[in-house]
């Protein structure tokens, strides 16, 4: 956690850059000096790209056009998302050389903020795996112990992120893509509502479950990003009051490792435990995501298979094999749990429980304490992919030196509970 942006906010950034004490550009160049190779968080830096938009945020706030809290920093953004005039390789040799000629929707929200694009990051291949080390460029690693995964498949967002390169990233989040990482590199991470910020421009993993989400070292440096990034909607003028009492749940979540558990635990002691049938909503993301995914590549799976790599193949050929009536069914119980969740969420404001169930595995490990790794990783928060709801991973403390995360969840409208919540109870 040596780079320059370690223990940094965007609020001290942008009071340094209102006063002067910083300059766009000047950032831009700590970030670039920050960039550590040996963890591969960056598949490409844009430097020359970055050098013109910092001038140009420099000029405009030089000239009194500000425009707002990301203005001037550095932002990098995850491989699966279009920035023109980049590559966007989603981690595989099938998009070997592609350059898109259009920014996603969310990289144009951040250029008109004013943020000052750094590059691409890691990504595991097409973002179908939550491990964040299956990649045609290879792993991101874990800046807290370089020896394990970073988590996935934002991967090298929280990399870039957690080891102090830059402020903030860009990622996705289809079963836990971000709060995945965000916990085991003991960083923030935020998974809006299903269809708050826009997914044009974003390769597609599974598109009922697909999220752009942000990371940052702080819930309020991610709040702030969000507030950027969010569609419009008619009741932004008049947020929802938030209560002085927040009630907390903590969702009876099946497997987790004690310590785990008992760390995550300890930051929310009064939620009073609830059930929702985690394992059930984990058999109906499997049934969609296999189909949706399968649906994207079954062209590319047939004519080129040689240009995935091997996991990811596997995981797709098993994923064809997902019958029509079990997508169907599983769309239909879908709804179910969405009605069960809405009333559980209207007894208690913000469920809480682990982000993820175990510490970070080693690079390469496919066993852990709870079965295959794979799966333990998405346990906990594909539901919420599911379900479609807000959710927001703050670090909670460590386990044998190394991060964990608490996870928390609120109905969709209500995200501000989430970060008053997390503002008295991140470790």
């Amino acid at each position: 956690m040596t780079g320059f942006f370690a223990g940094r906010t965007l609020d001290g950034l942008g009071r340094d850059l209102r006063s002067g004490a910083a300059t766009a550009a000047g950032l831009l160049a700590r970030a670039l000096e920050s960039v550590d190779p040996s963890l591969n968080a960056f598949v490409i830096v844009d430097a020359e790209g970055a050098a013109a938009a910092a001038r140009t945020a420099d000029e405009e706030l030089a000239a009194g056009r500000d425009r707002g809290p990301l203005h001037g920093v550095p932002v990098a953004i995850k491989d699966i998302i279009d920035v023109a005039g980049l590559p966007t390789g989603m981690g595989s040799d099938h998009f070997a050389g592609h350059i898109p000629e259009r920014d996603a929707a969310c990289v144009e929200s951040l250029r008109a903020a004013g943020a000052v694009i750094v590059g691409k990051t890691t990504t595991h291949e097409f973002a179908y795996g939550a491990s964040g080390d299956t990649a045609v460029n290879g792993p991101s690693r874990n800046p807290h112990d370089p020896s394990r995964i970073s988590g996935g498949s934002s991967g090298g967002s929280a990399v870039a992120v957690a080891a102090g390169m830059v402020p903030l990233a860009i990622g996705t989040d289809t079963g836990g893509s971000v709060r995945i990482p965000a916990a085991f590199c003991g960083i923030a991470g935020f998974k809006p509502a299903y269809g708050a910020v826009p997914t044009e421009g974003v390769f597609p993993l599974s598109v009922s479950f697909d999220h752009v989400g942000v990371l940052a070292a702080t819930p309020a440096d991610c709040w702030t990003a969000y507030q950027v990034l969010k569609r419009p909607s008619p009741g932004d003028a008049e947020p929802a009051p938030v209560p002085g009492d927040i009630r907390v749940a903590w969702v009876e979540s099946g497997p987790v490792e004690r310590d785990v558990a008992e760390t995550v635990r300890r930051l929310v002691p009064d939620a009073l435990p609830v059930r929702l049938d985690l394992r059930e909503l984990r058999r109906i993301f499997a049934a969609i995501q296999d189909s949706e995914a399968y649906e994207v590549h079954v062209e590319r799976v047939a004519d080129a298979p040689e240009l995935y790599q091997p996991v990811t193949l596997d995981r797709l050929r098993r994923a064809g094999e997902t019958p029509g009536w079990r997508y169907v069914r599983a769309s239909r119980e879908r709804a179910r749990f969405v009605e069960e969740a809405a009333a559980l969420l209207r007894r208690h404001d913000v469920l809480a429980l682990p982000t993820v169930p175990i510490t970070a595995p080693e690079i390469g490990r496919l066993e852990c304490g709870l079965g295959p790794v794979q799966p333990a990783l998405l346990s906990l928060t594909c539901p919420w992919n599911v379900l479609g709801l807000p959710a927001l991973s703050v670090p909670a403390g460590t386990v044998g030196g190394l991060p964990v995360g608490l996870q928390l969840v609120t109905a969709a409208g209500r995200e501000e509970l989430l970060f008053a919540l997390a503002a008295g109870t991140a470790a």
